[in-house]
């Protein structure tokens, strides 16, 4: 165990340790991936943080894109036989769910997926916390930034959240999408700025970002137009609580 382990234990009160039963199938952890090495550390600290609430569970890592190991030659690398269940570290059904995830993993029927981390009401509650964290007041509007999805789903997922952070703020809550979707962030930032506007109200416009970490996606989020950036979702323990819990619900639902 190395030193960011016994940092976890030591500084952090984990509720939810569980022991895994024997013979428990692999968590497969895949990530989209990135070039930021602050994002890397992030993600790479929510399957150390799995390991940590899951003791005895062989995690391994896998990515859609950009990093290696790619989820494919994961898959194709465990011993026939082995039962596995990806867990896909994405917040939307999109792209990557729909048909990379099922295109690793069609030729191992002892390898299922889990659904992804979003939509969620803790990620709605960790969205907010980071929002008032920024300096959200009442008069502001917030424009939940998602990365964004050519397929329908990802759309409807994110529309989803935002509902869900809606219902714990005062605040004009509306969706944009960094890519592959509409509105742009930039359109959602001058269309929610032109509606307070509309309302009389002199608040500003916070992104609150939609992504689970730092990279390409959120540093774009800076040239949007907004008064506020909120931080991403990590770093935080409840991704990893998440992506047990949908480990678990595929677990019983096979049971």
């Amino acid at each position: 165990m190395d030193g960011f382990f016994l940092n976890v234990l030591n500084n952090r009160c984990w509720h939810n340790v569980t022991l895994a039963p024997m013979n428990s199938p692999v968590l497969i952890a895949c990530a989209h991936g990135t070039r930021n090495a602050e994002g890397q550390a992030a993600i790479r600290r929510v399957m150390a943080e799995i390991e940590t609430l899951r003791p005895g569970l062989r995690v391994v890592e896998a990515y859609v894109d950009v990093q290696e190991p790619e989820l494919g030659g994961v898959v194709e690398s465990l011993p026939d036989g082995t039962a596995a269940v990806v867990v896909p570290l994405l917040l939307s059904t999109g792209f990557h769910i729909k048909v990379d995830v099922p295109k690793a993993i069609k030729s191992r029927p002892e390898v299922v997926a889990a659904r992804p981390l979003g939509p969620d009401p803790r990620l709605a509650e960790l969205l907010a916390t980071h929002l008032r964290a920024a300096g959200l007041q009442e008069n502001d509007g917030v424009l939940l930034a998602a990365a964004g999805s050519s397929l329908p789903d990802g759309s409807v997922d994110s529309e989803e959240q935002g509902r869900l952070l809606g219902e714990l703020l005062p605040n004009k809550v509306r969706v944009a999408y960094g890519a592959s979707a509409q509105p742009t962030v930039p359109d959602g930032v001058a269309s929610l700025r032109a509606e307070l506007a509309a309302d009389g109200g002199t608040g500003r416009v916070f992104i609150a970002s939609y992504l689970l970490a730092t990279g390409y996606f959120h540093d774009q989020l800076a040239k949007a137009g907004a008064d506020v950036v909120a931080a991403p979702l990590l770093p935080s323990p409840v991704l990893a609580e998440i992506a047990l819990e949908r480990y678990d619900a595929v677990l019983e639902r096979l049971s």
